[in-house]
């Protein structure tokens, strides 16, 4: 399939529907084991596309664990000198990633240092002028394709520190919401053991 066919596909799949016209105001995120509707912010609107494409490149879900894996990998390339704001995006799914397999964030990290991310100007131009015709191109020349300019041990204070971040961010988002959750939970009658009870999710990976 041509690339817009493969990412009309897996929007498809991934239960998305079409990413067409008006975007609502705020878009449900992961952290740790609830979704936080956050700002629709129109950073997110530029590089959706692109980073759906990572999915699709790097083969990472879009399930909690998945979203954690894409955004280390996308940390790992060097997105967060892209813009700092999309860097946020990642840390604060990170953080859930973090929470639920570390090891598999440090290999997504590991495997994004080796690698080039869509994000810049001139390649998402690129893309939309039809360059790469399907994703096997993409990965033929964005994946595990940049040779690393320092030892990968060098970069764990890197991934140390996004960690430490991410998690800080997991807190000031994750508290509130689970606090306004057991507030709601309790005034629609639930007890105190059925709101704190953890909810079954089939989003994991």
């Amino acid at each position: 399939m041509a690339l817009g066919e493969e990412l009309a596909d897996f929007y498809r799949r991934s239960g998305f529907g079409p990413v067409v016209g008006a975007r609502q105001r705020t878009v449900p995120v992961f952290t740790g084991c609830m979704l936080v509707p956050l700002p629709n912010i129109e950073t997110r609107h530029r590089y959706l596309k692109y980073h759906d494409l990572h999915h699709l490149m790097t083969g990472y879900s879009v399930g909690r664990i998945g979203e954690g894996e894409v955004s280390a990998w996308e940390l790992g390339t060097g997105s967060m000198y892209v813009s700092p704001t999309l860097g946020l995006m990642n840390l604060i799914a990170l953080s859930t990633g973090l929470v639920l397999k570390p090891r598999r964030m440090w290999r997504a990290f590991v495997r994004g240092c080796a690698s080039k991310n869509l994000y810049r100007t001139q390649t998402r131009l690129a893309i939309d002028g039809g360059r790469w015709s399907d994703t096997d191109a993409l990965r033929e020349e964005f994946l595990l394709t940049r040779q690393n300019k320092m030892p990968i041990l060098l970069r764990i204070p890197e991934f140390a520190a996004y960690s430490a971040a991410a998690m800080f961010i997991h807190a000031l988002i994750a508290i509130p919401a689970v606090v306004a959750r057991l507030i709601t939970d309790i005034m629609l009658g639930y007890s105190f053991f059925q709101a704190v009870k953890p909810k079954k999710r089939a989003d994991l990976y």
